[in-house]
């Protein structure tokens, strides 16, 4: 069975950055992994997905040029790496592992972490 644990969020102020890291366990073998977000009263958003070598990535696009995901298979490990905050990013990020086929639907994806909490202020 397939966990996924979050870490690195936290409070930031705009302009800053922060890298989110999700730890994966289980059978991540050949799996595409993706970042959504949630802010309080919106509908969850796709930010980015990668696939499994890692030559292929999508992004949302007021993410682009700010953000960017990466991934290690050594360590069953995917980031976030998040430069430039604004405060419109604020929300609970989270990771999810699908089959190896990029996508932007939440649908593309069966295995979801518990997220983190990014705050940035103004």
């Amino acid at each position: 069975q397939v966990q996924l644990v979050e870490s690195g969020g936290g409070l930031v102020q705009a302009g800053g950055s922060l890298r989110l890291s999700c730890a994966a366990s289980g059978d991540t073998f050949g799996s595409a992994m993706a970042w959504f977000r949630q802010a309080p009263g919106k509908e969850r958003e796709f930010v980015a997905a990668i696939n499994w070598i890692a030559s292929s990535a999508l992004y949302e696009d007021s993410v682009k040029g700010r953000f960017t995901i990466s991934r290690d298979n050594t360590k069953n490990t995917a980031y976030l790496q998040m430069t430039n905050l604004k405060p419109e990013d604020t929300a609970v990020y989270s990771c999810s592992m699908g089959r190896n086929v990029l996508g932007r639907s939440a649908g593309n994806y069966d295995h979801w972490g518990q997220g983190t909490q990014v705050t940035v202020s103004s």
